[in-house]
Protein backbone atom coordinates (compact mmCIF):
# COMPACT_ATOMS: atom_id res chain seq x y z
CA UNK A 1 0.00 0.00 0.00
CA UNK A 2 1.34 3.67 -0.79
CA UNK A 3 1.54 5.66 2.48
CA UNK A 4 2.94 9.26 1.45
CA UNK A 5 3.13 10.18 5.74
CA UNK A 6 5.92 7.26 5.57
CA UNK A 7 7.44 8.27 2.52
CA UNK A 8 7.40 11.80 3.98
CA UNK A 9 10.08 11.11 6.76
CA UNK A 10 12.46 10.19 4.40
CA UNK A 11 12.81 13.72 3.14
CA UNK A 12 14.44 15.87 5.99
CA UNK A 13 13.11 19.29 4.61
CA UNK A 14 9.41 18.40 5.77
CA UNK A 15 10.88 18.79 9.75
CA UNK A 16 11.17 22.37 8.93
CA UNK A 17 9.84 23.57 5.89
CA UNK A 18 6.06 23.89 5.75
CA UNK A 19 5.52 25.64 2.32
CA UNK A 20 3.21 23.49 0.21
CA UNK A 21 5.77 22.76 -2.74
CA UNK A 22 4.06 22.14 -5.63
CA UNK A 23 6.93 23.25 -8.35
CA UNK A 24 7.40 19.85 -8.52
CA UNK A 25 8.55 19.96 -12.36
CA UNK A 26 11.17 22.44 -11.87
CA UNK A 27 13.24 20.47 -9.34
CA UNK A 28 12.38 17.73 -6.58
CA UNK A 29 12.92 17.56 -2.94
CA UNK A 30 16.22 15.16 -2.01
CA UNK A 31 15.58 12.47 0.20
CA UNK A 32 17.95 11.32 3.10
CA UNK A 33 19.74 8.44 1.17
CA UNK A 34 20.86 10.42 -1.70
CA UNK A 35 21.79 13.31 0.56
CA UNK A 36 24.21 10.36 2.55
CA UNK A 37 25.39 9.22 -0.79
CA UNK A 38 26.66 12.72 -1.71
CA UNK A 39 27.71 12.94 1.53
CA UNK A 40 29.99 9.71 1.27
CA UNK A 41 31.22 10.76 -2.21
CA UNK A 42 32.51 14.18 -0.29
CA UNK A 43 33.61 12.13 3.32
CA UNK A 44 35.09 9.08 2.98
CA UNK A 45 35.60 8.13 -1.01
CA UNK A 46 36.90 11.32 -2.58
CA UNK A 47 38.83 10.74 -5.17
CA UNK A 48 38.71 11.01 -9.31
CA UNK A 49 37.33 8.41 -11.73
CA UNK A 50 39.07 6.98 -14.45
CA UNK A 51 42.02 8.20 -13.54
CA UNK A 52 43.56 6.44 -10.22
CA UNK A 53 45.03 2.92 -9.39
CA UNK A 54 44.25 3.04 -5.21
CA UNK A 55 41.34 1.92 -3.22
CA UNK A 56 39.37 5.11 -2.81
CA UNK A 57 39.59 5.86 -7.15
CA UNK A 58 38.31 2.32 -7.57
CA UNK A 59 35.49 2.61 -5.34
CA UNK A 60 34.80 5.76 -7.01
CA UNK A 61 35.05 3.73 -10.81
CA UNK A 62 32.82 0.86 -9.00
CA UNK A 63 29.80 3.36 -8.25
CA UNK A 64 30.03 5.31 -11.36
CA UNK A 65 29.82 1.96 -13.75
CA UNK A 66 27.34 0.53 -11.12
CA UNK A 67 25.24 3.99 -11.56
CA UNK A 68 25.49 3.13 -15.64
CA UNK A 69 24.39 -0.18 -15.48
CA UNK A 70 21.18 0.87 -12.71
CA UNK A 71 20.03 3.73 -15.26
CA UNK A 72 20.41 1.33 -18.22
CA UNK A 73 17.78 -0.77 -16.27
CA UNK A 74 15.96 1.79 -15.19
CA UNK A 75 15.14 2.79 -18.98
CA UNK A 76 15.62 -0.45 -20.34
CA UNK A 77 18.06 0.07 -22.81
CA UNK A 78 20.29 -2.81 -23.95
CA UNK A 79 24.00 -1.62 -23.24
CA UNK A 80 25.50 0.11 -20.57
CA UNK A 81 27.15 1.82 -23.06
CA UNK A 82 24.38 3.24 -24.16
CA UNK A 83 23.91 5.70 -21.01
CA UNK A 84 25.91 8.86 -20.85
CA UNK A 85 26.33 10.97 -17.91
CA UNK A 86 25.94 14.61 -18.59
CA UNK A 87 24.95 17.79 -16.34
CA UNK A 88 21.14 17.62 -17.12
CA UNK A 89 18.91 17.57 -20.31
CA UNK A 90 19.71 20.89 -21.81
CA UNK A 91 23.10 19.28 -22.41
CA UNK A 92 21.88 15.93 -23.62
CA UNK A 93 19.93 17.79 -26.01
CA UNK A 94 22.16 20.11 -27.11
CA UNK A 95 24.68 16.74 -27.28
CA UNK A 96 22.72 15.33 -29.36
CA UNK A 97 21.97 18.37 -31.34
CA UNK A 98 25.89 19.01 -31.85
CA UNK A 99 27.07 15.64 -32.32
CA UNK A 100 24.13 14.14 -34.37
CA UNK A 101 22.39 17.23 -35.95
CA UNK A 102 25.03 19.43 -37.42
CA UNK A 103 27.30 16.17 -38.47
CA UNK A 104 24.72 14.63 -40.86
CA UNK A 105 22.43 17.11 -41.33
CA UNK A 106 22.42 19.50 -44.61
CA UNK A 107 20.98 22.24 -46.06
CA UNK A 108 17.15 21.64 -46.62
CA UNK A 109 17.31 18.98 -44.72
CA UNK A 110 14.09 19.54 -42.38
CA UNK A 111 14.25 19.30 -37.95
CA UNK A 112 10.47 18.55 -36.62
CA UNK A 113 9.44 19.73 -33.74
CA UNK A 114 6.24 20.92 -31.50
CA UNK A 115 5.17 24.22 -30.21
CA UNK A 116 5.09 22.13 -26.77
CA UNK A 117 8.71 21.94 -26.80
CA UNK A 118 10.49 23.14 -23.88
CA UNK A 119 13.37 26.03 -24.89
CA UNK A 120 16.18 23.32 -23.95
CA UNK A 121 14.48 21.17 -27.03
CA UNK A 122 14.11 24.55 -29.51
CA UNK A 123 16.82 26.55 -29.10
CA UNK A 124 19.47 23.70 -29.75
CA UNK A 125 18.09 22.84 -33.41
CA UNK A 126 17.77 26.85 -33.95
CA UNK A 127 21.52 26.73 -33.98
CA UNK A 128 22.08 23.54 -35.89
CA UNK A 129 19.43 24.87 -38.37
CA UNK A 130 21.13 28.27 -38.71
CA UNK A 131 24.57 26.15 -38.85
CA UNK A 132 23.94 23.25 -41.57
CA UNK A 133 20.84 25.16 -43.49
CA UNK A 134 18.25 22.91 -42.41
CA UNK A 135 14.71 24.06 -42.01
CA UNK A 136 12.75 23.64 -38.86
CA UNK A 137 8.65 22.59 -39.01
CA UNK A 138 7.10 23.47 -36.03
CA UNK A 139 4.08 21.19 -35.61
CA UNK A 140 0.91 22.26 -33.98
CA UNK A 141 -1.10 20.42 -30.95
CA UNK A 142 -4.25 18.72 -31.43
CA UNK A 143 -7.68 20.22 -30.21
CA UNK A 144 -6.85 18.34 -26.98
CA UNK A 145 -3.28 18.87 -27.00
CA UNK A 146 -1.00 16.11 -28.19
CA UNK A 147 1.27 15.20 -30.08
CA UNK A 148 -0.21 12.51 -32.06
CA UNK A 149 1.15 9.80 -34.72
CA UNK A 150 -1.00 10.96 -36.93
CA UNK A 151 0.16 14.56 -36.65
CA UNK A 152 3.40 13.79 -36.97
CA UNK A 153 2.71 12.12 -40.08
CA UNK A 154 0.94 14.40 -41.09
CA UNK A 155 4.32 17.03 -41.00
CA UNK A 156 7.24 15.05 -42.50
CA UNK A 157 8.31 15.09 -45.84
CA UNK A 158 10.82 12.99 -47.47
CA UNK A 159 13.03 15.79 -46.17
CA UNK A 160 12.37 15.32 -42.47
CA UNK A 161 15.24 13.67 -41.03
CA UNK A 162 15.55 14.33 -37.23
CA UNK A 163 11.86 14.42 -35.03
CA UNK A 164 12.29 16.12 -31.57
CA UNK A 165 9.47 16.30 -29.31
CA UNK A 166 8.69 16.12 -25.39
CA UNK A 167 7.30 13.08 -23.88
CA UNK A 168 5.52 14.83 -21.13
CA UNK A 169 4.73 18.86 -21.71
CA UNK A 170 6.39 20.38 -19.20
CA UNK A 171 2.92 23.05 -19.52
CA UNK A 172 0.09 20.31 -20.29
CA UNK A 173 0.98 17.55 -18.50
CA UNK A 174 -0.24 14.86 -21.52
CA UNK A 175 1.77 11.99 -22.29
CA UNK A 176 2.22 11.51 -25.66
CA UNK A 177 2.49 7.69 -27.29
CA UNK A 178 6.24 7.64 -28.23
CA UNK A 179 5.98 4.20 -29.43
CA UNK A 180 3.73 4.83 -32.04
CA UNK A 181 5.02 7.91 -32.95
CA UNK A 182 8.62 6.35 -33.39
CA UNK A 183 6.91 4.27 -35.62
CA UNK A 184 5.80 6.80 -37.75
CA UNK A 185 9.05 7.93 -37.63
CA UNK A 186 11.17 5.55 -38.59
CA UNK A 187 8.89 4.13 -41.43
CA UNK A 188 9.71 7.68 -42.65
CA UNK A 189 13.27 7.14 -42.28
CA UNK A 190 13.97 9.63 -40.08
CA UNK A 191 15.32 9.42 -35.95
CA UNK A 192 13.45 10.24 -32.97
CA UNK A 193 14.74 12.26 -30.32
CA UNK A 194 12.60 12.58 -26.95
CA UNK A 195 12.77 14.76 -24.07
CA UNK A 196 12.63 12.95 -20.70
CA UNK A 197 12.50 15.62 -18.88
CA UNK A 198 8.76 15.21 -17.08
CA UNK A 199 8.15 11.21 -18.15
CA UNK A 200 11.42 9.26 -16.92
CA UNK A 201 10.72 11.03 -12.96
CA UNK A 202 6.89 10.14 -13.07
CA UNK A 203 6.34 7.16 -15.27
CA UNK A 204 8.05 3.52 -16.32
CA UNK A 205 9.93 4.59 -19.31
CA UNK A 206 11.34 1.43 -21.57
CA UNK A 207 13.41 2.85 -24.14
CA UNK A 208 13.15 -0.34 -25.95
CA UNK A 209 9.68 -0.89 -26.06
CA UNK A 210 9.54 2.51 -27.39
CA UNK A 211 12.35 1.49 -29.99
CA UNK A 212 13.11 5.91 -29.85
CA UNK A 213 16.50 6.80 -30.88
CA UNK A 214 17.69 9.16 -28.54
CA UNK A 215 16.20 10.39 -24.46
CA UNK A 216 17.56 12.98 -22.52
CA UNK A 217 16.26 13.55 -18.35
CA UNK A 218 17.55 15.28 -15.50
CA UNK A 219 18.29 13.73 -12.19
CA UNK A 220 17.12 17.15 -10.55
CA UNK A 221 13.94 15.54 -11.36
CA UNK A 222 13.83 12.68 -9.97
CA UNK A 223 15.37 13.14 -6.39
CA UNK A 224 19.02 13.30 -7.34
CA UNK A 225 21.41 16.24 -7.19
CA UNK A 226 21.82 19.00 -9.59
CA UNK A 227 24.37 19.09 -12.61
CA UNK A 228 23.42 15.29 -13.92
CA UNK A 229 21.94 13.92 -16.63
CA UNK A 230 21.69 11.10 -19.01
CA UNK A 231 21.90 11.05 -22.84
CA UNK A 232 20.52 7.73 -23.56
CA UNK A 233 21.41 6.81 -27.26
CA UNK A 234 21.36 3.89 -29.57
CA UNK A 235 24.64 2.48 -29.47
CA UNK A 236 25.15 2.19 -33.19
CA UNK A 237 24.13 6.06 -33.08
CA UNK A 238 26.44 6.87 -30.83
CA UNK A 239 29.34 5.19 -32.40
CA UNK A 240 29.00 7.49 -35.48
CA UNK A 241 29.14 10.56 -33.09
CA UNK A 242 32.09 13.10 -32.45
CA UNK A 243 32.91 14.26 -29.19
CA UNK A 244 31.35 17.14 -28.03
CA UNK A 245 34.04 18.50 -26.39
CA UNK A 246 37.48 17.40 -26.04
CA UNK A 247 39.70 16.69 -23.08
CA UNK A 248 41.03 14.14 -20.38
CA UNK A 249 39.26 10.65 -19.61
CA UNK A 250 37.92 10.66 -23.40
CA UNK A 251 40.96 9.51 -25.38
CA UNK A 252 43.53 6.49 -25.81
CA UNK A 253 46.41 8.83 -26.90
CA UNK A 254 47.52 11.86 -29.04
CA UNK A 255 50.72 13.05 -31.17
CA UNK A 256 52.17 16.09 -32.26
CA UNK A 257 50.79 15.77 -35.50
CA UNK A 258 47.49 16.26 -34.48
CA UNK A 259 46.61 11.76 -34.15
CA UNK A 260 44.53 10.45 -31.66
CA UNK A 261 42.61 7.94 -30.75
CA UNK A 262 39.54 7.90 -28.51
CA UNK A 263 37.66 5.33 -25.86
CA UNK A 264 34.85 3.56 -27.38
CA UNK A 265 30.78 5.04 -26.47
CA UNK A 266 30.04 6.30 -23.90
CA UNK A 267 33.66 7.68 -22.20
CA UNK A 268 34.58 9.80 -25.50
CA UNK A 269 31.57 11.83 -24.71
CA UNK A 270 32.70 11.86 -21.21
CA UNK A 271 35.70 14.56 -20.76
CA UNK A 272 36.55 15.87 -17.88
CA UNK A 273 35.99 15.31 -14.32
CA UNK A 274 32.39 14.06 -14.19
CA UNK A 275 29.81 15.19 -11.22
CA UNK A 276 30.76 12.45 -9.08
CA UNK A 277 28.88 13.24 -5.77
CA UNK A 278 25.96 13.81 -7.86
CA UNK A 279 26.42 10.30 -9.83
CA UNK A 280 26.56 9.41 -6.16
CA UNK A 281 23.26 10.64 -5.31
CA UNK A 282 21.88 9.96 -8.70
CA UNK A 283 22.28 6.23 -7.71
CA UNK A 284 20.81 6.36 -4.46
CA UNK A 285 17.70 8.03 -6.24
CA UNK A 286 16.61 5.38 -8.63
CA UNK A 287 16.89 2.81 -5.66
CA UNK A 288 14.71 5.17 -4.13
CA UNK A 289 12.69 5.29 -6.80
CA UNK A 290 12.66 1.60 -7.32
CA UNK A 291 11.46 0.56 -3.80
CA UNK A 292 8.45 2.68 -4.48
CA UNK A 293 7.84 1.76 -7.84
CA UNK A 294 7.30 3.86 -10.93
CA UNK A 295 3.78 2.43 -11.52
CA UNK A 296 3.08 3.54 -7.79
CA UNK A 297 4.15 6.73 -7.91
CA UNK A 298 1.79 7.48 -11.45
CA UNK A 299 -1.03 6.09 -9.62
CA UNK A 300 -0.70 8.37 -6.77
CA UNK A 301 -0.05 11.82 -8.70
CA UNK A 302 -2.87 11.24 -10.79
CA UNK A 303 -5.33 10.05 -8.40
CA UNK A 304 -4.48 13.67 -6.25
CA UNK A 305 -4.61 15.43 -9.69
CA UNK A 306 -8.28 13.84 -9.98
CA UNK A 307 -9.11 15.12 -6.92
CA UNK A 308 -7.51 18.85 -7.42
CA UNK A 309 -8.85 18.95 -10.69
CA UNK A 310 -12.54 17.86 -9.87
CA UNK A 311 -12.28 20.98 -6.70
CA UNK A 312 -11.23 23.58 -9.23
CA UNK A 313 -13.74 22.73 -11.59
CA UNK A 314 -16.16 23.97 -9.53
CA UNK A 315 -14.54 27.46 -8.88
CA UNK A 316 -16.24 29.61 -12.02
CA UNK A 317 -13.23 32.00 -11.87
CA UNK A 318 -10.73 29.30 -12.30
CA UNK A 319 -9.93 28.22 -16.08
CA UNK A 320 -8.23 24.99 -16.41
CA UNK A 321 -6.11 23.91 -19.24
CA UNK A 322 -5.46 20.35 -19.29
CA UNK A 323 -8.20 18.90 -17.43
CA UNK A 324 -7.82 15.58 -18.81
CA UNK A 325 -3.75 15.29 -18.48
CA UNK A 326 -2.51 11.69 -17.49
CA UNK A 327 0.38 13.13 -15.21
CA UNK A 328 0.78 15.26 -12.00
CA UNK A 329 0.86 18.68 -14.08
CA UNK A 330 -2.15 20.99 -13.13
CA UNK A 331 -2.28 24.57 -15.03
CA UNK A 332 -4.54 27.05 -14.77
CA UNK A 333 -5.15 30.70 -14.35
CA UNK A 334 -7.60 33.21 -12.67
CA UNK A 335 -9.86 35.50 -14.71
CA UNK A 336 -8.69 38.96 -15.37
CA UNK A 337 -5.54 38.40 -13.24
CA UNK A 338 -1.88 37.94 -14.48
CA UNK A 339 -0.58 34.65 -13.99
CA UNK A 340 2.61 36.17 -11.52
CA UNK A 341 -0.11 37.89 -9.50
CA UNK A 342 -1.79 34.79 -8.44
CA UNK A 343 1.73 32.67 -8.07
CA UNK A 344 2.18 36.20 -5.19
CA UNK A 345 -0.64 35.63 -3.78
CA UNK A 346 -0.60 31.85 -3.59
CA UNK A 347 2.98 32.35 -2.19
CA UNK A 348 1.58 34.70 0.71
CA UNK A 349 -0.64 31.62 1.74
CA UNK A 350 2.46 29.24 1.89
CA UNK A 351 1.95 27.44 -1.16
CA UNK A 352 4.48 27.50 -4.23
CA UNK A 353 3.56 27.18 -7.67
CA UNK A 354 5.59 28.24 -11.04
CA UNK A 355 4.11 30.72 -13.18
CA UNK A 356 4.71 32.03 -16.75
CA UNK A 357 5.40 30.27 -19.74
CA UNK A 358 7.28 27.70 -18.06
CA UNK A 359 10.03 28.30 -21.19
CA UNK A 360 7.71 26.62 -23.53
CA UNK A 361 7.35 30.42 -24.98
CA UNK A 362 5.50 28.93 -27.97
CA UNK A 363 2.75 26.86 -26.17
CA UNK A 364 0.82 30.20 -26.16
CA UNK A 365 -0.17 29.17 -29.72
CA UNK A 366 -2.53 26.68 -27.95
CA UNK A 367 -3.49 28.17 -24.68
CA UNK A 368 -4.38 31.47 -26.06
CA UNK A 369 -2.58 33.35 -22.73
CA UNK A 370 0.90 34.64 -22.54
CA UNK A 371 1.57 33.46 -18.97
CA UNK A 372 -0.01 30.14 -17.08
CA UNK A 373 -0.28 29.36 -13.31
CA UNK A 374 1.67 25.75 -12.90
CA UNK A 375 1.26 23.44 -10.24
CA UNK A 376 3.14 19.94 -10.45
CA UNK A 377 2.56 17.35 -7.36
CA UNK A 378 5.05 14.20 -6.79
CA UNK A 379 5.64 11.08 -4.72
CA UNK A 380 5.66 13.15 -1.58
CA UNK A 381 2.33 14.74 -2.22
CA UNK A 382 -0.30 14.79 0.43
CA UNK A 383 -3.99 15.39 0.19
CA UNK A 384 -3.63 18.07 3.04
CA UNK A 385 -1.37 19.82 0.76
CA UNK A 386 -4.03 19.52 -1.87
CA UNK A 387 -6.72 20.94 0.43
CA UNK A 388 -4.60 24.22 1.13
CA UNK A 389 -3.73 24.75 -2.34
CA UNK A 390 -7.49 25.30 -2.90
CA UNK A 391 -8.32 26.80 -0.46
CA UNK A 392 -5.71 29.62 -1.37
CA UNK A 393 -6.69 29.36 -5.26
CA UNK A 394 -10.66 29.28 -3.79
CA UNK A 395 -9.59 33.24 -2.79
CA UNK A 396 -7.23 34.36 -5.07
CA UNK A 397 -9.43 36.98 -6.52
CA UNK A 398 -7.80 38.70 -3.65
CA UNK A 399 -4.83 38.23 -5.15
CA UNK A 400 -3.66 42.23 -4.05
CA UNK A 401 -4.47 41.59 -0.55
CA UNK A 402 -0.47 39.68 -1.32
CA UNK A 403 0.88 43.23 -1.76
CA UNK A 404 -0.38 44.93 1.37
Amino acid sequence: MYDVYKIRKDFPVFLNNKTVYLDNAATTYKPQVVIDAVTDYLSKETANSGRGDYRDAYLVDKRVDETRILVKKFINSKYAEEIVFTQGTTASLNMIAVCYGEKFLKANDEILISIAEHSSNTLPWVEVARKTGAKIIYMPLTEDGLITPKLVKEHMTKKTKIVSLVHVSNVLGYVNDVKKIAKVVHDMGAIIVVDGAQSVPHLPVDVQDMNIDFLAFSGHKMLAPTGIGILYGKKHLLEKMDPYQMGGGMNISYDKEGNYELFKVPHRFEAGTLNIEAIYGLHAAIEYLNKIGMDNIAKHEHKLRRYAVAKLKEMDHVILYNENAETGIITFNIKGVFSQDIATYLNSKNVAVRSGQHCAKFIKEYIGEIGTVRASLYLYTTKEEIDTFLKAVETSENYLDAYF
